[in-house]
């Protein structure tokens, strides 16, 4: 996986985690499902690196 890309997938998921946290603090629901979609959207790209990284080797 390419450093770039693996960072970019970590930190999306670490910004996701945070945003659904202060979501259920605060009680925003809107707030939650965003942080809980931005975890997702680095998951699905850290599954396509690996992906790529499978097929390489």
């Amino acid at each position: 996986m390419a450093g770039n890309e693996k960072s970019k997938s970590r930190m999306e998921q670490v910004k996701g985690k945070a945003k659904e946290a202060a979501g259920r603090v605060v009680g925003n629901e809107r707030m939650t499902a965003e942080g809980r979609a931005e975890q997702a959207k680095g998951d699905a790209r850290q599954a396509k690196e690996k992906g790529k990284d499978t097929f390489r080797h």
